[in-house]
């Protein structure tokens, strides 16, 4: 007689049990909400308006001023999925924004090719070489004001070099004012005698501090000797890019941004003629960047400045969570 056994083999049931548990913590599990919420960093929240004006100066043969406005992003978007639109996140972008005012220095207008080169050096370098860190943190931060020094001692090589390249470029150089946004980080990298300037709730303040013999002068107990490096109508300066000597000294730091926040880069063409509490009455005004541009560019001439003159402002709406 053949005896048939329909118990479960020796381990069978207690494997049955575990499988039983096992599909009640992932019902558990799949019920719950999902561990993934929106990922919104600063970098991707924080509105920024960015506008420039320049003008050429009535004494100058050509405009050696320049500036450029860049935005830099990373986004990620589903093109094509098996999965459910809940299961994936929705199109993500984040930004941070560059701004780069030059004032080029040397005669007959050969300045403006030393301002061309130094931005185009800077553009290009950053696209082949930048890192695009748009979420800051200590180690970002530092990374950043390194890659700074790096992109300015590029531009300074290859200003220098047109400048070595053609006896009607002898003698050029600019000064470089850059500032870096990433979300609630604000970085200003300069040289020269252009200015950066942040304007919050009323007050007026000055980002950088001119390379001057006048300005090093003023800050020293006593006299000193100075190096002039490159000189513009006014102003002898200190350090230059693409004045030779090897590669200036770069001012980097770093500032914390908050809404409402106004920043302003310019060249010497207004501020020579327009002290800074005129600057933040302009600022003060509620109105497109584009307007405070045209204002404080229309004051300078009004003032009957002979420079050329550039504004770049930004204004900053910074979410908070």
């Amino acid at each position: 007689m053949t005896t048939t056994n329909n118990d479960p083999p020796e381990g069978g049931r207690d494997s049955e049990q575990r499988d039983a548990r096992n599909d009640v913590r992932r019902r558990a599990l799949l019920s719950r909400a999902s561990p993934f919420g929106e990922f919104r960093p600063l970098s991707a929240t924080v509105q920024v308006a960015i506008a420039a004006r320049t003008r050429r100066g009535p004494s100058h043969a050509a405009n050696d001023d320049h500036y450029l406005v860049l935005r830099i992003g990373r986004s990620q978007e589903t093109l094509a999925t098996s999965l459910s639109p809940g299961e994936l996140p929705a199109a993500f972008e984040e930004h941070g924004y560059a701004m780069l005012v030059a004032d080029g220095l040397g005669k007959s207008g050969a300045g403006s090719v030393a301002s061309r080169v130094a931005l185009s050096a800077i553009a290009h370098m950053s696209l082949d070489q930048g890192h695009w860190n748009l979420r800051v943190d200590p180690e970002t931060a530092a990374a950043i004001m390194d890659q700074a020094q790096q992109l300015y001692g590029r531009a300074d090589l290859e200003v220098f070099a047109k400048n070595m390249a053609a006896p009607l470029l002898s003698g050029i150089a600019t000064s470089l004012t850059t500032a870096f946004s990433a979300g609630e980080s604000l970085f200003v990298a300069h040289v020269g005698h252009s200015r950066a300037y942040l304007y919050r709730q009323g007050i007026l303040t000055r980002l950088t501090r001119d390379h001057t013999v006048e300005s090093h002068v003023a800050n020293s107990k006593g006299p000193v000797p100075v190096a002039r490096r490159a000189q513009d109508s006014r102003h002898m300066l200190t350090d230059a890019i693409g004045a030779g000597g090897g590669t200036p000294p770069v001012d980097v730091e770093q500032f914390r941004l908050t809404t409402g926040d106004v920043v302003l880069l310019c060249t010497n063409g207004l501020t020579d003629v327009v002290d800074e509490e005129q600057i933040a009455d302009i600022l003060a005004v509620s109105r497109q960047p584009a307007e405070q541009c045209q204002t404080l560019v229309d004051l300078a001439e009004q003032r009957n400045s002979q420079d050329n003159t550039t504004a770049v402002v930004a204004q900053y709406l910074i979410p908070r969570s």
